[in-house]
């Protein structure tokens, strides 16, 4: 495989990523590496964010250079049109997320009616917790029926048109003060969705500051309500996530064993498959079909979902779906929403794998269909694991090429676990990380979290920006494909402090056991590190507002609306927000000043964009130092570590 200049192709730092896309090559198979090369050259015009077609005057796009239309046929101007598109964006966004949160909502509830086979409250303390929170009386109260009440409070905040979202009043006074001051602070999920439609129509709102202020509303919409309800519900029903350990990458793909990859993100599905999988009937049918085991393993934020939960095995990130497929091992590739490739269907007719979506949401042409129904899930799912056993049967001599690489990692860390992990079973308290901070032994704590994209090296931003930072004693907590890459390179073992952190954060990470990098879910358990900001403020000694923290929040890889929902929503809670591309706004002044300027006054948060990780790391450091001086807090005492190279992960961890 290589470039027009016959250089070989580097799709990704991780090795066995990269000998899969060769294998690819070799068979013939298209990635998305080779659709991005074959779109080239992309739309400028789309990049800069001026072109616009909401209506039928157009489509309409203007000139960054000044020459021809100086704005669309309704008058839009280049700020309106950038605005407009993002706040659209910003609302796609949102919605995928909060429907996310909505299905855990109605399965809850489903649930405590007794409707939905193989579904139960499994977090009995959280539900407490919640139903206290809500103002429900829980003395004595059957847990199937609190269930129902939470699940029943939590359907009407995304239904409601007035007042606003219950979990606003999580965040600190301040924040709250400054999204009233603002006119942010969001209602009901459903509506704000709504809102930042309607005001995107042609010959609606046309303020551009407005427009983004639209947009920001609607991303709170999702992080202070659709992805909080998700992740606090998804802890109820399928369990508190805890440190554990397991594995990550390819290799846990075994020839020998039936292999199931669920792949997408709503756990749902992913908890069925799982409890079908390890049920005596099921295995002995894989048994009965020679096969050795049932090996469940995940891509994407369904990887996450199951592995934090049940310690399943990761094969990858977003980017590896494909070469997951092109081992020849996988027997069925399970999905339901949110960044599946609908190519995928590629190797229906080369392979004896079978391809099922589940979604009512979300069809494939090409793939089977099975649509899975909480009131009879466990049925559901035995029905897609027994294809993928007939599909093992299939395999006969087929060829199976699997990488060797499979790395160990710690995860499923929560706030709760967090509490417990640095303040002891007894003393469950923040105190120890806010006072590391104090004294100069941790600079920090940063997010670093998203998406992939073929625009970048594969895995290469989230490693170098991460490296970068715990080298210089900031304690990075992660989510999604970002936290799949870090874990996959060994740096979510504690052993990885003594390599890669400096001084200080590595005597912490003696001190506790913990690794320099926190895994700390799917990517709608940014929420968590939101909390986590929340209860760093709580504790003391480090401000009054989460704008106060010397932290900072990343997405050096990211590429969907998601991502644009969420880097919205931390910035506008006071974070400083580093992100890998700019968003489609570098054609719009006025945008682009408020986003990476304006926001700051607002909100006490911004956004920045720079493409070099490392870069974007100092950009970072640099926030999280201003934060300490503007907190008096001392120099930190210790010097970086030298850095590691890439290529050297495994073997000097392992040394």
């Amino acid at each position: 495989m290589a470039d027009r200049d016959g250089k070989k192709k580097i799709r990704s730092v991780d090795p066995a990523a990269q000998q899969m896309a060769e294998h690819s090559a070799e068979k013939g198979y298209s990635l998305a590496w080779d659709r991005y090369e074959a779109v080239q050259p992309q739309c400028e015009f789309g990049t800069l964010g001026l072109c616009c077609k909401n209506c039928l005057l157009g489509p309409c796009r203007i000139d960054p250079f000044g020459e021809g239309a100086e704005c669309g046929v309704c008058g839009a101007t280049v700020d309106v049109i950038a605005a407009r598109n993002l706040a659209r964006h910003a609302a796609v966004g949102t919605a995928a997320h909060s429907d996310h949160g909505r299905d855990v909502v109605h399965t809850l509830r489903l649930a405590g009616r007794g409707e939905a086979e193989g579904y139960e409250v499994k977090n009995e303390k959280k539900l407490l917790k919640l139903a206290e929170e809500f103002g429900l009386k829980t003395d004595g109260k059957d847990p199937a029926l609190l269930a129902q009440e939470v699940a029943e409070v939590a359907s009407a905040d995304f239904g409601r048109q007035e007042g606003r979202l219950r979990f606003v009043g999580r965040a600190p006074k301040p924040l709250q003060k400054k999204w009233e001051d603002a006119g942010v602070t969001p209602s009901g999920v459903d509506a704000e969705v709504v809102r930042a439609l309607h005001a995107t129509h042609m010959g609606v709102d046309s303020d551009p500051k407005h427009i983004l202020k639209t947009a920001i509303k609607t991303s709170l919409a999702d992080g202070w309500g659709g992805s909080m309800y998700a992740t606090d519900l998804s802890d109820v029903l399928f369990g508190a996530p805890e440190p554990v350990r397991a594995t990550a990458n390819l290799g846990v793909i075994r020839p020998e064993a039936v292999n199931i990859i669920v792949h997408g993100h709503e756990p749902t599905l992913s908890e069925m498959i799982v409890a079908a999988a390890q049920s005596p009937d099921m295995k002995k049918k894989a048994e009965e079909a020679g096969a050795e085991d049932i090996q469940i393993a995940g891509i994407c934020c369904t990887a996450n979902e199951i592995l934090m939960r049940h310690g399943i095995p990761i094969a990858g990130n977003f980017l590896q779906q494909e070469l997951a497929v092109a081992t020849g091992a996988v027997d069925a590739m399970v999905v339901d929403v949110q960044c599946v490739f609908p190519n995928i269907s590629q190797y229906a007719s080369c392979m004896s794998t079978r391809f099922i979506s589940t979604s009512p949401k979300a069809h494939f042409e090409g793939l089977e269909h099975v649509q899975f129904d909480e009131s009879r899930g466990l049925a559901t799912a035995k029905d897609i694991v027994g294809r993928a056993i007939e599909a093992f049967g299939e395999r006969g001599d087929s060829e199976t090429v699997v990488p060797k690489e499979n790395e160990q990692l710690v995860a499923g860390y929560t706030v709760e676990s967090i509490f417990s992990t640095l303040g002891g079973r007894y003393r469950p308290l923040f105190r120890p990380l806010n006072k590391a901070i104090m004294d100069g032994r941790i600079r920090g704590v940063a997010g670093v979290v998203g998406c992939n994209t073929v625009k970048m090296t594969h895995d290469e931003g989230h490693l170098k920006m991460v490296r970068e930072l715990i080298r210089n004693d900031v304690l990075v907590v992660q989510t999604g494909c970002s936290a799949i890459a870090c874990g996959k390179a060994g740096l979510m073992k504690p052993e990885a402090a003594e390599v890669y952190a400096g001084e200080g954060l590595r005597e912490v990470c003696r001190a506790v056991g913990i690794a320099p990098v926190l895994h700390v879910g799917s990517c709608v358990d940014n929420t968590r590190i939101l909390l986590a900001c929340v209860e760093m403020v709580k504790e003391g000694g480090l401000g009054d507002d989460i704008s106060d923290l010397p932290v900072a929040g990343a997405a050096p890889e990211w590429m969907s609306e998601k991502a644009i929902a969420i880097a919205l929503y931390v910035a506008a809670s006071g974070i400083y927000t580093c992100l890998g591309d700019s968003f489609p706004i570098m054609g719009a002044p006025k945008v682009r000043e408020y986003l990476l300027e304006g926001m700051e006054e607002d909100f006490g948060g911004k956004l920045a964009f720079e493409r070099d990780p490392v870069r974007g790391a100092a950009l970072m450091i640099e926030h999280i130092n201003a934060k300490r001086d503007a907190l008096g807090l001392d120099d930190m005492k210790h010097d970086p570590v030298a850095p590691v190279e890439l290529d050297k992960v495994g073997e000097k961890v392992n040394a």
